[in-house]
């Protein structure tokens, strides 16, 4: 065949592929937000911003996505500002709610705004037939490593991490030492308690196991300096939460006299609260976790932000849900991700007969869609429904369509 006559059959089939283009494999159906549940689990744990509290998000197209968190007001204020809307539009939507009443939402709020978000996440993975993890970038790990928090005892101290460690967990986590009921905390004798616990621990797990300590935020800072410089020969994984979180700059002063590893972020929220932190590098790794940052949308944010500055991440549990959640996002991760499990496992919830896959002290991805989880709202009580929408400040969008601030 003549080039020229080549070309132009190939132009010709070009314009007959543009005029026809091939059907997607997988296209998102037209839905509208209809109705948004919120479920009261008497198993919720008090601390506000862990609720195991239950948040259904319901579409015109049949399809319904699972969250987690919040209180019955705050869900309230967030949900009510969703209806009619299309739930694909997973980050406007979270602009909207974050900015939609003036003030920047708060963390409260944000447990909240987190618990539609991992709903809205739900939606998409269901609609086109994929886990969240998929949506996300795919698979960079085949499972992900945990730690236990509370593992129960198998004896003393030292038997109860070897234990531990034999279960599959890649560690075994402890805290500073807590004085007896009604004494008094002396940070001294705590200290010196504390790293006698930590040398039977480090005995337990062995040369080749590992293990974490939570400082809980109780010592001042040159207790905390003390006590990492006294455990850093017993190698900790992690040493969480040294100081007080409101003031994230004194690890500045902290990060130059210690060097254990560093984990902090259970107490924040979104990632202006561990930016500075992450950015100095002045963590090792973000304890930040889903629900309590604002969702999926948000954690995947802080996980770039990690990654950029090569720090790890290490999810602070919440909810079954919510934990499942965490997983999708760690599975796509590529730098360091150890994840906090309360025990020796989930345990059996009634309102969840299918949560996530945990064995030999792991989580394991599945193809379930969505985030995996499948709900029965029988066991707990329906303590909000909202249908009807309102935003209460007027919204300004740029020439784009994208939103900006009132």
């Amino acid at each position: 065949m003549h080039r020229r006559t080549f070309l132009s059959s190939l132009a010709g089939g070009a314009a007959v592929a543009l005029a026809h283009p091939p059907a997607l494999r997988a296209d998102l159906p037209k839905m509208k937000i209809k109705r948004i549940r919120f479920y009261q689990n008497p198993r919720s744990r008090p601390m506000f911003n862990q609720s195991f509290n239950i948040v259904t998000v319901e579409t015109d197209a049949g399809i319904t996505g699972i969250g987690e968190g919040g209180s019955r007001d705050t869900v309230a204020e967030c949900a009510e500002m969703l209806i009619g809307d299309e739930p694909s539009k997973i980050d406007y939507l979270w602009q909207l709610v974050y900015r939609g009443r003036f003030y920047p939402a708060g963390r409260e709020k944000l447990d909240a705004l987190g618990a539609l978000d991992l709903a809205l996440w739900d939606i998409k993975g269901k609609a086109l037939g994929v886990p969240v993890y998929e949506l996300l970038g795919g698979q960079s790990r085949e499972h992900i490593e945990c730690y236990s928090t509370g593992f129960p005892e198998k004896g003393s101290l030292k038997e109860t991490a070897r234990a531990c460690v034999e279960a599959g967990f890649r560690a075994f986590r402890t805290a500073v030492a807590e004085p007896p009921d009604g004494a008094t905390f002396n940070s001294h004798q705590m200290v010196r308690k504390t790293h006698e616990e930590c040398v039977q621990i480090r005995e337990g797990v062995g040369k080749d196991g590992d293990w974490a300590i939570d400082y809980h935020t109780r010592l001042d800072l040159p207790d905390a300096i003390r006590l990492s410089t006294l455990i850093e020969p017993l190698e900790p994984y992690f040493c969480e939460d040294l100081l007080r979180s409101e003031n994230t700059d004194v690890y500045r002063q902290l990060r130059p006299q210690v060097k254990v590893p560093i984990a902090v972020g259970e107490q924040f929220g979104d990632r202006w609260d561990v930016n500075r932190l992450v950015e100095q590098r002045l963590i090792d790794y973000a304890r930040v976790s889903i629900p309590n940052v604002g969702g999926i949308t948000e954690y995947k944010k802080i996980a770039t932000l990690c990654e950029t500055h090569y720090v790890g991440l290490i999810p602070h549990f919440t909810g079954p849900v919510a934990e499942a959640a965490v997983a999708h996002v760690a599975t796509t991760f590529s730098g360091p991700v150890l994840m906090e499990i309360l025990g020796a496992g989930p345990g059996s919830e009634p309102h969840l007969p299918v949560s996530y896959d945990f064995r030999n002290g792991k989580i394991w991805p599945n193809r379930r869609p969505g985030l995996g989880v499948e709900f029965d709202p029988k066991p707990l009580h329906l303590a909000l429904e909202v249908t009807e929408r309102s935003r209460p400040i007027p919204l300004f969008h740029r020439p784009d369509g994208s939103l900006t601030n009132w």
